[in-house]
């Protein structure tokens, strides 16, 4: 695989969303109130819970784009995306599990910095994600993957993980078994 392919969708997509548009909200708004966010405990709570998120969410994003390269063979882009369907890891918990991953870094960076701004960022990039990837990005994975990809959407949910992970369909000649 191409590095600078993935470089460059690395850089467009979630370093543009967690890192670019909040800088430019910051700078224009001027709303960074860390430790700021309310009387104790609430003044150092929200921002330790920010770290949290941001970390968790952080090591999501890294491991599922490790994950969509490694055997996706393709990069997080819809222009670049992944010729195979990936489910190791958090996407036998969840469909989703990048998208989330920086779902948290959006929430942990308005909690961080006790920005009301950013939190209305992170609300409104969840509304698009809400509408986009039903509409869009799924269908487009029902087109390009068939049927796997059917059965994937069937068992493992778009956003709220399975406690327990699933387990992917074992092809023995043409008859399929899955187990959840």
């Amino acid at each position: 695989m191409n590095t600078l392919k993935h470089i460059r969708a690395i850089l467009l997509l979630p370093v543009m969303v967690t890192l670019i548009i909040p800088g430019v909200i910051l700078h224009t708004t001027g709303t960074a109130n860390i430790g700021r966010a309310g009387p104790p405990p609430l003044d150092f709570m929200l921002p330790l819970l920010g770290v949290l998120l941001i970390g968790f969410g952080l090591t999501l994003v890294v491991k599922t784009n490790v994950l969509f390269i490694k055997i996706g063979k393709g990069t997080l882009a819809p222009w670049d995306a992944t010729q195979k369907l990936v489910v190791h890891g958090p996407y036998r918990y969840v469909r989703n599990p990048m998208i989330s991953g920086v779902f948290c870094i959006l929430l942990g960076e308005a909690a961080m910095l006790g920005s009301g701004p950013l939190f209305c960022w992170f609300l409104f990039f969840l509304a698009l994600n809400l509408v986009y990837t039903p509409l869009f990005e799924e269908r487009d994975l029902e087109r390009r993957l068939g049927e796997e990809y059917r059965v994937y959407k069937k068992h493992v949910p778009r956003w709220i993980p399975h406690l327990r992970p699933w387990e992917k369909p074992s092809d023995k000649g043409n008859n399929l078994t899955y187990r959840s």
